[in-house]
């Protein structure tokens, strides 16, 4: 019987109703949208020129498959959010980005999420980085430096800066937090939006410790999409 081959009957099932969600291009394409970064359904309506009452059904479709969930905005809580479920599509290959000169990590006050962030990046991908955030904070939180230190990161106590003091024609703004995604427009824009729960709003060390490993993901899904200023120098 096939339910005796090296795999258990539920996770048979749970791979075969993943590759029928994925086997309507539409919805492939709404996966695809979701692969680097998260978005709202009407962002997803009008990135793919979808009717809204079309991209609900293939999000109900992707939602009972496992590979998508909703999450509420922390900035306006009528918003949501729809981002992969994580390592549900760890084989998936993500689509390349264009060329960026930096990366710029953008958050509220730049003092956690951020950090953390650009300090992820320069460890694990090299090049050039930095972060910024929209209201910065005097100092970063005590918890990001103790988490960064933990894996092996420094961040500078001190080190918070203005979005507009930071960020420059050609960088690769990424906002990782809902508020800078939300209220960046015009040449600060992000292009890519990670939805990171701020761990600030908790403040525990497991709140600190959840971002870093969000962020550590996403960071490992982006790099290899990413054709820096350095593979061009």
């Amino acid at each position: 019987m096939i339910e005796s081959m090296n795999a258990e009957p539920s996770s048979l099932t749970a791979r075969a109703r993943i590759h029928a969600a994925l086997g309507d291009p539409a919805r492939l394409a709404v996966v695809d949208a979701l692969v680097l970064g998260d978005a709202s359904p009407g962002e997803i309506a009008a990135d793919l020129d979808m009717p809204t009452n079309l991209v609900a059904h293939h999000v109900k479709v992707l939602q009972d498959a496992g590979l998508v969930m909703r999450i509420r905005s922390e900035g306006d809580r009528r918003r949501t959010y729809l981002r992969l479920v994580p390592g549900v599509l760890s084989a998936l290959t993500a689509p390349r980005l264009g060329a960026a000169d930096r990366v710029v990590f953008v958050c509220t006050h730049n003092s956690a999420r951020s950090q953390l962030a650009a300090a992820l990046w320069r460890d694990r991908v090299g090049g050039h980085v930095a972060s910024a955030g929209i209201a910065p904070a005097p100092r970063v939180h005590p918890r990001a430096v103790r988490v960064a230190h933990e894996h092996g990161l420094a961040l500078d106590p001190t080190g918070t800066h203005h979005v507009d003091d930071v960020v420059h024609d050609g960088d690769l703004v990424i906002a990782v937090c809902d508020n800078a995604h939300e209220d960046l427009t015009g040449p600060h824009r992000p292009r890519l939006h990670w939805s990171v729960p701020d761990p600030a709003r908790i403040d525990t060390d497991e709140a600190f410790e959840a971002a870093y490993t969000d962020l550590a993901d996403r960071i490992d899904r982006l790099a290899p999409a990413l054709t820096t200023g350095a593979d061009h120098g």
